[in-house]
């Protein structure tokens, strides 16, 4: 393999790959890069690391608007290095809570919305990156299992609810966000324990239309929180 490739495919379709510590690039693929980082991500990670969201958006990570979707993006802060703040000789130190994209590698998944049924279709890309010796190894594996065995069920479920988000922009708000809706956005899916004491001490949801059950539970859980974060967002920024 001599340059990086691209290939197309389905959800049955295999390849052979394994990153373990005994190959040569080990956590090369954990420097220089720039990282996103979705709500979720920083959901999961600020709780394994027990800190508050606005300590860990502080002390992390990097703030901007996406050139293309004109919403709030989080980056990974790396330090001279370029390294992921959380890599070690040993591996990644937060493995369990890990964001989707690294779990996601080496595929990367593309989804689409019926307009008529709002069904998503999936399909992935297998990316082969010239620095990575992964490949050829004696694991193989269809897109379906390695989505199963990273444990990205419950990342690609609330990251498709951020497409919603992304796909109400588009229609209804070309171009960026004014400040109000800027902190807004940044507010009720990234900063999720700042998004708790508006909801819950200062009442800002009281025109919501939204589950009980996941009103009910986004008191003390955070991913009910994240949930009605993306409903309210919807509702009130883009009035989906």
């Amino acid at each position: 393999m001599t340059e990086n490739e691209m290939i197309l495919l389905s959800s049955e379709d295999t390849f052979d790959f394994s990153c373990t510590k005994h190959i040569p690039c080990f956590n090369e693929c954990c420097r220089d890069l720039n990282q996103f980082l979705t709500p979720y991500d920083i959901l999961r990670l600020k709780n394994r690391l027990n800190i508050s969201s606005a300590l860990f958006l502080e002390r992390y990570t990097r703030q901007h608007t996406g050139p293309e979707s004109g919403l709030p993006v989080v980056t990974f802060k790396t330090g001279a290095d370029l390294k992921c703040p959380f890599v070690t000789p040993q591996g990644c130190s937060v493995y369990e809570d890990r964001p989707s994209s690294c779990r996601m590698y080496p595929l990367m998944r593309m989804i689409s919305r019926s307009r008529e049924t709002g069904r998503i279709t999936e399909q992935y890309v297998l990316l082969k990156e010239e620095h990575c010796l992964g490949f050829g190894q004696d694991r193989k594996w269809t897109a379906k299992a390695w989505i199963e065995d990273q444990g990205l069920g419950p990342y690609n479920e609330m990251n498709d609810r951020l497409m919603e988000i992304i796909a109400l922009k588009n229609q209804k708000h070309p171009g960026p966000l004014d400040i109000k809706s800027r902190h807004f956005f940044h507010i009720s899916l990234y900063d999720l324990d700042a998004f708790r004491t508006q909801v819950f001490e200062k009442g800002i949801l009281t025109d919501l239309h939204a589950d009980i059950e996941i009103s009910e539970a986004a008191k003390t859980d955070d991913t009910a929180l994240l949930k009605l974060g993306v409903e309210w967002i919807k509702q009130t920024i883009f009035k989906g």
